[in-house]
């Protein structure tokens, strides 16, 4: 199918141009129930089919503990249909961010959370990698919060070693555009869960991605422009090279 194969395009060469996978590795992707996540774990189990370096999987979602409970059965199914072992773990971290600490910007406190119980999963579930769904937008959307709320260069990195935890993470959608996560979604649907967090699309990174996509209308090309002087400069890990371009992107 053109949509799966659009997609493991995008993965595999972020896959190997940073080497992210090693033969024996046990790799958990994280798995929030967004469109992101699913497609990554769903082009992660198609690579583990023909990949030429032998790896596992798990998945694994952080329940934050919302007042109004998300059912994730339709996830529970589709790991059972990809055969990939899927862990629940319960948490309170919306009641601790919300209820109890009634942080104004909670966004920072609860990434911070949600990291620390998805790594520790990790370890327990005996997973040497956690995949993450980042990608090319989230890339470009982080340098430019970066730039202007912090006054740096930077962004996430194509893979981030945790030696505190001995933990690696990866992003092998890095390559892979927001428009071409729909396009999978919307011709493989995958039960994508609606995200209950009372301060979804109402946080920078929503402002930024709307500040981004203005400027794109009349400068055609800007992302990739920004992502091209993240490789040509080498910030924060990332390599120069030439991004998989398909025939309706040009």
């Amino acid at each position: 199918m053109k949509e799966i194969k659009r997609i493991l395009s995008f993965t595999r060469r972020a896959v190997d141009d940073y080497e992210m996978i090693d033969d024996g590795d046990r790799i958990a992707v994280g798995i929030s129930g967004g469109k992101d996540s699913l497609t990554l774990l769903y082009a992660l189990a198609e690579l583990r089919r023909f990949y030429p370096k032998k790896f596992e999987l798990e998945a694994i979602t952080i329940d934050m503990g919302f007042s109004t409970p998300v059912d994730f059965t339709p996830v529970a199914d589709l790991c059972r249909e990809l055969d990939v072992p899927y862990t629940i773990v319960p948490t309170q971290i919306a009641h601790i961010v919300f209820d109890v600490r009634k942080e104004k910007n909670p966004c920072g406190l609860c990434a911070k959370m949600r990291r620390g119980a998805l790594h520790d999963a990790c370890k327990l579930r005996g997973c040497n990698k956690l995949a993450l769904g980042h990608h090319f937008d989230d890339v470009v959307d982080t340098f430019m919060l970066n730039l202007f709320y912090e006054g740096r260069l930077g962004s996430f990195s194509p893979v981030t070693y945790l030696s505190r935890k001995d933990l690696t993470m990866i992003r092998p959608l890095l390559y892979a555009q927001e428009k071409d996560v729909r396009y999978f979604i919307n011709h493989h649907p995958l039960p994508v869960i609606t995200s209950p967090c009372p301060a979804d699309k109402h946080t920078e990174r929503e402002s930024m991605k709307q500040l981004l996509a203005s400027l794109e209308r009349n400068n055609k090309g800007l992302r990739h422009r920004i992502f091209g002087a993240l490789q040509k400069a080498g910030i924060d890990g990332y390599k120069e090279g030439k991004l998989v371009v398909f025939p309706d992107d040009e």
